[in-house]
């Protein structure tokens, strides 16, 4: 099963996946897409994406989220937000679905940049 998921998905990472179950909490970033939350758990990460489980119908390939992660509640300030994009969807068995998500940058204020800068992931 393994050699089929290789050769239908080509493995584009630059950055090795660990296996970690993390809350997250994913919104569209786009006005177009309907607005939802999800709060799923996390199947594996790496430095620059997250892979995880949902039943939302929502997701497609290009989707541009907010992807908080970890993600404990709304008022943390410890909370990291990233902007990412969907980079692939798989039909699960029981209606779920496995969304991949590629981190394009995050979201937070650093003491090393200037009040409001945007740095990358």
């Amino acid at each position: 099963m393994a050699e089929l998921n290789e050769q239908k998905y080509p493995d584009k990472r630059r950055s090795r996946r660990a296996k970690i179950a993390k809350p997250l909490r994913v919104r569209p970033s786009e006005p177009r897409d309907e607005h939802f939350e999800d709060m799923p758990i996390s199947v594996n990460a790496s430095k620059e994406g997250i892979y995880f489980h949902t039943r939302r119908t929502n997701y497609y390939k290009g989707m541009r989220v907010f992807v908080t992660f970890p993600f404990s509640s709304a008022q943390d300030p410890m909370n990291c937000e990233y902007v990412g994009e969907v980079v692939r969807v798989e039909n699960l068995p029981n209606g779920r679905f496995g969304v991949a998500l590629h981190l394009s940058m995050t979201m937070n204020y650093r003491s090393s940049g200037p009040p409001g800068s945007i740095t990358r992931a």
